[in-house]
C-alpha cells in the first residue's frame, strides 16, 4: 500500500491553465492524460517521485459526467472554485477490499494521446461526495512503467504530508491498517472535520524548498 496521487479539480480558468500553475509552483512538467470516458472527465498528469503524481481534472460537457460519482465530484469542486478533492492509494489485493467493505469495484479506463490505454479498478467513488476523508483504493493493469508517475525526474519534487479534515482512526479503519503500522515519508495532519471532511493541503519538497497547495 502507498500513495498514488492526488486529485485537484480544475478552476475556472481550465484544465490546461490550472495544471500549468500548479507546475509553476512544484518545478514539474504537465503531461496531457487524456479523457476518461466511463467518468465524464480528462486530466493532466504532473508526474512526481516516488511513485507519486498529481491529477489534475475537468469535467466535459457530456451525459455520462452526470451519472459518475467521480464525474460529479469533478464539477462540484470545479463550481466551488476548483482545489483538492481527493487522494488515492494503490494497493496490490483491490478484491480483499472489495470483500471487507462490501464496496463493487468500478473499471477505469484512458487513452494517452500517444496511444497507450492505460487500465485500473478502483473503489472509493461514493466516499468522494458522501466522505471525502477516505481514499480511493486502486489497483493499476499493465507494467509500471505505464504507471503516470514513470516520467518523473528521478530526486525531483517529491510529496512529503497531507492535510486532511477528519479523523485519522475512522480513515486507518477504512484501510484496514493495523495499529501498529506507520506510513513511510510522509506526514499526515489531521484538522477537526467541523462541517465537512476532505484533503485540505498538500506539501511538497522542491528543488527550491518545501511548497505548500
Amino acid at each position: 500500500m502507498r500513495l498514488d496521487h492526488v486529485g485537484f479539480a480544475a478552476g475556472p480558468e481550465g484544465l490546461q491553465a490550472t495544471a500549468r500553475t500548479l507546475a509553476a509552483q512544484l518545478g514539474v512538467r504537465t503531461i496531457d492524460g487524456g479523457p476518461h470516458p466511463r467518468f465524464g472527465t480528462r486530466n493532466v498528469v504532473l508526474p512526481l517521485s516516488d511513485g507519486c503524481y498529481i491529477e489534475v481534472v475537468e469535467v466535459l460537457d457530456h451525459p455520462v459526467a452526470e451519472k459518475a460519482l467521480f464525474g460529479r465530484a469533478v464539477r462540484e469542486r470545479s463550481d466551488a472554485g476548483g482545489g483538492w478533492f481527493t487522494w488515492a492509494v494503490t494497493v496490490d489485493d483491490l478484491d480483499a477490499y472489495v470483500d471487507r467493505l462490501g464496496e463493487a469495484a468500478e473499471e477505469g479506463v484512458r487513452r494517452r494521446p500517444d496511444g497507450v490505454e492505460l487500465r485500473w479498478r478502483q473503489i472509493g467513488a461514493p466516499g468522494l461526495r458522501e466522505d471525502p476523508q477516505l481514499p480511493l483504493l486502486i489497483e493499476w493493469s499493465g507494467p509500471a512503467t505505464q504507471h503516470p508517475s514513470a516520467i518523473a525526474l528521478a530526486g525531483g519534487t517529491r510529496l512529503t504530508g497531507l492535510t486532511i479534515a477528519g479523523q485519522r482512526e475512522h480513515v486507518r479503519g477504512w484501510l484496514g491498517l493495523e495499529p501498529e503500522y506507520v506510513v513511510d515519508r510522509l506526514q499526515f495532519t489531521w484538522l477537526p472535520d467541523g462541517a465537512s471532511t476532505g484533503l485540505r493541503a498538500v506539501t511538497f519538497e522542491t528543488s527550491r524548498g518545501p511548497v505548500e497547495i
